[in-house]
């Protein structure tokens, strides 16, 4: 088993990732670090969340920093505020005992823009930033991401879902004499084959995480058999069981989400729904409502829970099974964090069975099948 040293990186970066309780590299990391750190090379990763990949591209970010150097010399995309803040957060606590300091800044839509302008005339060597906004910046001619030596794409799949594709092809298009471009995805839909093709050099070298190891040993997956005009009183039945513990409850769409969560309150839950449509300033209260604990249950779309990072989730309820097997792994990827043990339960109804066999095949996991 290889350590962090032996991969290449310096020790007071390891220290940093001790105190994280990070102590040995993940299969990501340990294919992917070595590479990065002999850059100028473009690269792909194929991975999901909860793989470890923050540190697989941040830890020889933080390796090629010039701290002499006060330009921006690299700059991370992700698709929500709450991933961008999560890895500038990250960041941060890697370079605890860096003999130098790296500053690094994340810009995002729904804060101040003046407060980030303000930011950005500090020394600033490393930006992690959602695409909008950072077009935002650029058209203002508050940030210069020309001459920046390495670009990631983190989620890269996610953005495009996001509708960032316009956005994101024109950050590629200033930044195109960039050295290293990283790109980072879950899936491998055709826009994404078409950035790579344009923008990633033909020789990159590629890692790809096996799905089958993403899965946590420490979850539970069980389902029940129902109908969709069961599901109210199923749901309320197995939230009553679950008395105080916390969790996530997921639905496809927005407005399944609202009307759960309104549904659920009526009967005395403590709940809120987290979806697309939400003001930032909402989204940040009900996100801290959840985090503090003060709010017991999050009813949320796929795309609304990434980058949500909460510890001590005692289950995951799929409303419905997500259209993606890659989400099923995001959406149970939630509980059974830091040792714990965790459940995740999906709610089917008649023919959705085949969805089960399906997601154990690939997946490597097995269900169990269970009643209230």
């Amino acid at each position: 088993m290889s350590t962090f040293l032996d991969l290449g990186v310096q020790k007071e970066y390891v220290q940093g990732l001790k105190e994280l309780g990070i102590k040995s590299p993940t299969e990501i990391q340990a294919k992917t670090i070595p590479t990065l750190l002999k850059s100028p090379t473009d690269f792909i990763g194929l991975a999901q969340t909860g793989t470890g990949k923050t540190a697989a591209f941040g830890l020889p970010i933080l390796h090629h920093i010039d701290v002499d150097n006060t330009e921006i010399q690299a700059l991370i995309l992700a698709p929500t505020r709450e991933l961008v803040q999560q890895i500038k957060k990250q960041l941060f606590k890697f370079t605890k005992y860096a003999p130098e300091k790296i500053f690094v800044e994340g810009v995002y839509g729904g804060e101040k823009i003046d407060k980030q302008i303000k930011a950005l005339k500090r020394t600033t060597h490393i930006v992690v930033a959602t695409p909008g906004r950072l077009i935002d910046l650029i058209e203002r001619g508050e940030i210069d991401v020309k001459k920046i030596s390495t670009l990631v794409l983190d989620e890269a799949d996610e953005m495009l879902n996001m509708g960032f594709k316009q956005d994101l092809n024109r950050i590629l298009k200033f930044t195109s004499n960039t050295s290293n471009t990283w790109l980072f995805s879950a899936t491998m839909p055709n826009e994404i084959k078409r950035i790579i093709k344009t923008y990633i050099q033909s020789n990159a070298p590629q890692v790809q995480v096996d799905r089958n190891h993403v899965v946590n040993t420490n979850i539970t997956h069980q389902y029940i058999k129902t109908t969709i005009k069961d599901k109210p009183e199923l749901l309320i039945q197995i939230l009553e069981k679950r008395g105080n513990e916390r969790g996530i409850i997921f639905c496809r769409t927005k407005l399944g989400a609202q009307n759960i969560a309104n549904f659920l309150k009526e009967d005395g839950f403590s709940v809120e729904a987290l979806e697309g449509d939400m003001q930032q300033k909402e989204r940040d209260k009900v996100m801290r409502a959840f985090k503090n604990e003060s709010l017991q249950i999050l009813v949320s779309t796929d795309v609304s829970a990434r980058g949500i990072d909460v510890n001590n989730l005692a289950f995951i309820i799929h409303h419905q099974l997500p259209e993606q097997l890659e989400y099923y792994t995001h959406r149970s990827g939630r509980t059974a964090r830091a040792g714990k043990r965790g459940f995740s339960l999906a709610l089917i109804i008649p023919g959705e069975e085949k969805r089960i066999y399906e997601i154990q095949k690939q997946l490597n996991i097995k269900f169990m099948e269970v009643s209230i």
